[in-house]
């Protein structure tokens, strides 16, 4: 009979992979648990933290076919997260300013930004967009030039 999915059930560690760690449940059952199931933190050998013959709790993730999908990190307790979290230190809003071209123009289309920056998103992109499709045709001539994708002279 298969375990029960979401009970939580005593093991002992019979082989340890690359990948994760089989644990044998008694009544010759068996299941996986992935590297990524082991531990709250980041695994990167999971010999770090399991030893073979080692007694666990696991929790039965699920069990499908014969295959027993195995967690040992949501066994523990969550580590306590801080009260209150650090003040995030945020800056002063900057108006979007494209980068200015080379020619020093602007683009076909382009609006100027006001001082204020007082523009509504759209505005804003609708303003990026243009820029940068000026610059795609710019770049797009120039390298078409430096291939020989003009006409050729006879």
């Amino acid at each position: 009979m298969e375990p029960e999915v979401g009970s939580i059930l005593e093991g002992k560690v019979t082989s340890i992979m690359k990948f994760g760690a089989f644990v044998s449940l008694g009544d010759g059952k068996s299941g996986l648990v992935h590297i990524s199931e082991i531990a709250n933190t980041f695994v990167n050998d999971v010999h770090d933290y399991l030893k073979e013959g080692q007694a666990v709790k696991v929790l039965v993730l699920s069990a499908e076919n014969g295959k027993i999908n195995l967690s040992i990190k949501r066994t523990l307790p969550r580590e306590e997260r801080p009260s209150s979290p650090r003040p995030v230190q945020q800056r002063p809003a900057q108006p979007f300013r494209p980068a200015p071209h080379r020619a020093g123009g602007t683009f076909r289309g382009q609006q100027t930004l006001t001082p204020t920056g007082d523009l509504s998103f759209e505005d804003k992109l609708k303003q990026f967009m243009t820029a940068s499709e000026g610059k795609m045709a710019d770049l797009n001539r120039n390298i078409d030039g430096k291939r020989g994708g003009g006409r050729r002279k006879k």
